[in-house]
Parts: C-alpha cells; sequence; structure tokens
C-alpha cells in the first residue's frame, strides 16, 4: 500500500506532508519554493510508494472556487495529472488549515518568531489537510 502525499500549493511557498505506509498518521515533510516543487516531487516519486496524491482546494466561505484556485491550484492539478498518471490525485477543501495552523501553533507552544515562519505554517497546513482526509476516509466520509 501506497502513501499519500498532501500538497498545501502556494504561490511562494508549498507545504508538503505524507501519511504512514498504514495511511493512519499524517507527518510534514517539507516546505519547498513552489519553482522548485516540480523537480522535488519527481525526486521523491522515485524514492517513495505514492498512491494518491492530495492538493489543498482554496474555496471560498459558499464553497466555490476562488481565484487562486482557478489561476494556479487546478492547472497544477492537471500538471501532476499528466506527468503522473498512475497516481491518484484529489481536491480536498482546504478552508481553514492556515488559521488551525497558526492556532495549534500557539497551543503547542511555538515561540513566537518560530511562528512567524510562513514554512512552518505552510507545512503544518499540509499536514492538517491530509490528517483530516485520512481521518474521513477512516469514518467513510471519502
Amino acid at each position: 500500500m501506497g502513501r499519500i502525499l498532501a500538497i498545501d500549493y502556494g504561490r511562494k511557498r508549498t507545504g508538503l506532508a505524507v501519511s504512514d505506509p498504514l495511511r493512519m498518521i499524517a507527518g510534514g515533510l517539507e516546505t519547498v519554493a513552489t519553482a522548485q516543487l516540480s523537480a522535488w516531487l519527481r525526486h521523491y516519486l522515485t524514492l517513495e510508494e505514492v498512491e494518491c496524491i492530495i492538493v489543498g482546494a482554496p474555496l471560498l466561505l459558499d464553497g466555490s472556487a476562488s481565484e487562486t484556485m482557478t489561476q494556479y491550484v487546478l492547472p497544477f492539478v492537471r500538471r501532476l495529472e499528466k506527468a503522473y498518471p498512475a497516481v491518484q490525485v484529489t481536491l480536498v477543501d482546504e478552508r481553514f488549515t492556515s488559521k488551525m495552523a497558526a492556532r495549534a501553533m500557539v497551543d503547542g507552544g511555538m515561540k513566537k518568531k518560530d511562528r512567524r515562519n510562513k514554512a512552518n505554517t505552510d507545512k503544518l497546513s499540509a499536514v492538517i489537510l491530509l490528517q483530516g482526509y485520512l481521518d474521513g476516509r477512516t469514518a467513510g466520509q471519502m
């Protein structure tokens, strides 16, 4: 059984998380510059068996697609599907993951200086996105 990779896609930085082989627990990988994401993915997918990639869908509060979704995320998803046809690519609602990540960093006692580092927020957002997806699958929601 392959892992599930989560991508919190951003115009400047992209947060990445991955499941354990049993697909129960999400763990943060890293944050990479979005300009280097394709090379990072190519390398990672040669090292690890990934069966599914979930990509955060930046939706508006009413559930409709945001400008970021249509201009950046959907073209990125199409490129992923073309480059890795054997890997399932799924969009997952990412509303509030950044706010949840910020709250988790405060609640976890992270120093203010470290919380200002946006790379930490991006990676933790990917973890939250993936854990929610994994929990939903376990509960039979996805």
